[in-house]
């Protein structure tokens, strides 16, 4: 039996508890397996993907915050870990299957168990999106997953989401502006 740790570097797609839902992810620096997660999800690249770690170091490779003030970083910091993503600057170079059509990366710190042990065993943050297919609610347990996504899969993590009611409001980090409530 193979665990979440080698699937997740070995390039496999993983359905995991997030605050509210279960998310689907993978490694962010593999691009086959980005692009075998938007094939399930039937997710345009364009969009973009959020990163969910465990501490606030592990995105450091994914931003850019050369350019932002002690004040702008403190209050960015000020909102973890909790269920809001911040759309940060991204760093250059980072793949477009990752920040879509935006110079920015959707990026979240987490307290859920589950995926702060992975982000700490892989010293990565985790892809993630919600686990459903599109146009399909997103389960908020891992036996609520649709059987047609658990058969594109190659782990679940069968842990609880953080009983969250709604998925994590989306906010730019730096003016505050609200994009998902």
């Amino acid at each position: 039996m193979s665990s979440v740790q080698s699937v997740f570097q070995i390039g496999g797609v993983i359905a995991y508890p997030t605050e509210a839902v279960f998310g689907l992810g993978c490694d962010p620096d593999n691009q086959s397996a980005i692009e075998k997660l938007l094939a399930i999800k039937n997710r345009p690249k364009e969009k973009g993907l959020i990163l969910l770690a465990g501490d606030f170091s592990q995105l450091l490779p994914y931003l850019d915050i050369s350019n932002l003030s002690e004040d702008q970083l403190n209050t960015i910091l000020s909102r973890w870990p909790n269920g809001i993503t911040q759309v940060l600057p991204a760093k250059a170079g980072l793949s477009a299957f990752l920040t879509g059509q935006f110079s920015t990366i959707a990026v979240r710190v987490t307290t859920q168990q589950d995926v702060v042990s992975l982000c700490n065993q892989t010293g990565k943050p985790i892809v993630s999106t919600s686990a459903n297919l599109s146009g399909l609610e997103p389960a908020k347990t891992w036996q609520e997953l649709d059987p047609k996504l658990v058969d594109m899969i190659d782990y679940i993590v069968k842990g609880d989401t953080l009983a969250f009611k709604q998925p994590s409001k989306i906010i730019n980090g730096l003016t505050g502006e609200v994009f998902r409530t």
